[in-house]
This record gives C-alpha cells, structure tokens and sequence, in this order.
C-alpha cells in the first residue's frame, strides 16, 4: 500500500539550498518552480524544502536517513564537492555511516548495510 516516503525539511533561502544539493550532493531539481517549495531527487529518492525564513539553524532539529548500495561512492562525491562531511565509520548495528549538514543545519545520515 505504501510507496515512498519524501521528506520535507525547511530552508531559509531556496537559492542556497539548490544550490547546495544540486552542486554538493549531485542531487537535480526536479518539478516546477514553486515560490517558497524545492523539490530535489537522486537516484530512487526526493527531498522537499518548504521555506521557513525564521529558522534559526541552531534550533533546527531536521534529519533524514537515506539508505544506500554504494556509499564510499557517495561519501567520495560529496567530500569532493566541498560538502563537510563526517567521517564514514562501521557502526555496531551493522551499517557503514557518515552524516552531512546543510546550510540549514539539517542532518542527512547516509548509511549502508553491512549484511
């Protein structure tokens, strides 16, 4: 019954964030261009934005897991790309993880499983 899942995370400027996920994490836009709404995909997976130019990024407490088959991959795109990345660390419930903030101080944790 159930067929995704599309998180919607706040951004204080769309401009900023575009650019981040498109330029940083290899990310398209995709949809039409919506005032105060960015909807960006890669692969088999969608992120929305809606705009909330009051955020404090301090305060902001937005997260996403995103489950991949190839994460050195990933991790290397992003490293290479400028985005600060954690280290990519084996964890003990058997997935390989490393997270990424935005410029909204959203955490993205990619992980991949080890089994």
């Amino acid at each position: 019954m159930l067929t995704a899942i599309n998180p919607k995370l706040p951004m204080r400027n769309k401009a900023i964030t575009r650019d981040f996920y498109i330029n940083k994490l290899g990310f398209t836009q995709f949809g039409g261009d919506y005032d105060g709404y960015l909807m960006v995909e890669k692969d088999n997976i969608q992120i929305h934005f809606f705009e909330f130019a009051d955020l404090d990024p301090k305060k902001n407490y937005g997260q996403v897991y995103i489950r991949t088959d190839d994460i050195d991959a990933f991790f290397q795109l992003a490293k290479k790309q400028g985005a600060d990345v954690t280290t990519l660390e084996y964890k003990p419930w058997m997935q390989r993880e490393f997270s990424i903030h935005d410029p909204d101080n959203n955490l993205l944790t990619v992980g991949q499983s080890m089994v």
